[in-house]
């Protein structure tokens, strides 16, 4: 009898353990270090398992890495993920598919794709709402219902955002409600990524051994 009980929790502590996976794998998170302070989202896989498949592509690829938020506009949203320092495009895969009607708003906190006017024209950028933005939401498979997919959430720093939002922006040639000084994501990817390893040297004898991080002096901006 001793057996069987011992038999049945363990298979339920292996249950457990495997929903938990199952969350975890449906629901990836990623960071984003920003000049400004760390930003982590949630992804939805099961909402928008394109959009997220295609977001994570581009974190795994570096695409993000010194990219910026280009576009800031106080009780709305912050934008970015398409443009370098200089303000120079960077080249993109093609679009993905709108995975609007997915059931999910873009309220306060949601992360969504940006695009152009045409609805199927996502590629590589987001925006962070800043407040409830009904007026993005699905409402109908056409060029003016169609709505901007939302597929995930900050989970933290949240009030890294908010700062983001709250920083002075001006006009840089055709570009409007740019930050005046440049807001950059340093480094975008996936948490739980492991991290790549030290290159390794020899010793004078002839053994590996891996070289240390070298201790950096922040440098001033």
């Amino acid at each position: 009898m001793k057996k069987r009980v011992a038999l049945s929790l363990s298979a339920l502590a292996i249950c457990s353990l495997n929903v938990g996976a199952a969350e975890t794998a449906s629901k990836p998170q990623v960071r984003i270090e920003t000049s400004m302070g760390t930003v982590v989202v949630e992804l939805d896989q099961t909402a928008a398992p394109k959009t997220v498949a295609n977001f994570m592509q581009y974190v795994k690829d570096g695409f993000y890495d010194g990219t910026i938020f280009h576009r800031v506009i106080k009780n709305f949203m912050v934008q970015g993920g398409g443009f370098a320092q200089d303000m120079n495009e960077k080249p993109t895969r093609p679009p993905v598919v709108n995975e609007a009607d997915n059931g999910l708003k873009n309220d306060l906190g949601t992360i969504a794709m940006a695009r152009t006017n045409d609805p199927q024209s996502a590629t590589a950028q987001f925006f962070i709402n800043t407040k409830n933005n009904d007026f993005l939401n699905f409402r109908s498979k056409d060029t003016q219902g169609w709505g901007y997919c939302v597929f995930g959430k900050v989970v933290e720093g949240l009030n890294v955002v908010t700062a983001i939002e709250n920083v002075q922006t001006t006009n840089t040639g055709m570009f409007q409600d740019v930050p005046a000084s440049p807001v950059v994501m340093k480094k975008v990817t996936m948490v739980g990524a492991p991290a790549a390893k030290a290159p390794a040297t020899k010793t004078a004898k002839g053994a590996s051994k891996a070289v240390k991080d070298s201790v950096k002096t922040p440098a001033a901006e």
